[in-house]
């Protein structure tokens, strides 16, 4: 079993990033599932939200403590919030940052960890405001291409299920932040090759 969690405010999605993150998973013949954790909904409060993908069905219903995958929607929120906790060795950091010092934290504690301007993408493809681009559905990508869960081609149908007439230009969002995401490993920024994983 593949688990996921999601960090986010209030207002940016991480809800709706982890329902196409597993309408996704589950285009490949993989069973899902998907929750939220959050207190007073109000927008800017931290929002958790989890994914579980499995080859048989999921029986389990317990928050998720040590996933093997971490989506920072706010790079705030990883210098705020434990976001790491429990997150496995060898596991993924998908942050979205404006570059890869935001990572400088994690290093050397035995996380992959990778990083995309996922804010400067939403804003280009006008998904959100101009003063507070919503980057939720962009960072399907970067966990695309970081966990190698679902291919790209299955984005688009997963964007068009969850998003209806929004989805094609969320999905050109997220295809752009797939192409784009890097790793900084061993304190050198590289590109992921695709399908690398």
């Amino acid at each position: 079993m593949i688990e996921l969690r999601i960090h986010g405010r209030g207002g940016q999605g991480a809800v709706l990033a982890s329902l196409v993150i597993a309408q996704a998973a589950h285009r490949t013949g993989r069973h899902v599932q998907v929750f939220p954790e959050f207190g007073v909904e109000r927008r800017g409060v931290p929002v958790t939200a989890f994914a579980r993908v499995d080859e048989k069905p999921i029986r389990v219903r317990t928050k998720i403590l040590n996933p093997d995958h971490v989506v920072v929607l706010d790079p705030a929120l990883a210098r705020t919030v434990p976001v790491t906790d429990g997150l496995k060795r060898g596991g993924s950091l998908v942050l979205n940052a404006p570059g890869a010092e935001a990572l400088a934290p994690f290093r050397g504690k035995g996380f992959r960890l990778f990083w995309v301007d996922a804010t400067s993408i939403a804003a280009k493809h006008k998904i959100g405001t101009t003063t507070a681009p919503i980057v939720n559905s962009t960072m399907v990508g970067a966990v695309a291409r970081a966990t190698g869960l679902y291919a790209p081609a299955v984005i688009g149908p997963s964007m068009d299920e969850v998003l209806g007439e929004k989805g094609p230009r969320n999905t050109a969002a997220a295809l752009e932040a797939f192409e784009a995401l890097r790793e900084v490993e061993d304190g050198a920024l590289t590109a992921v090759p695709a399908g690398a994983n």
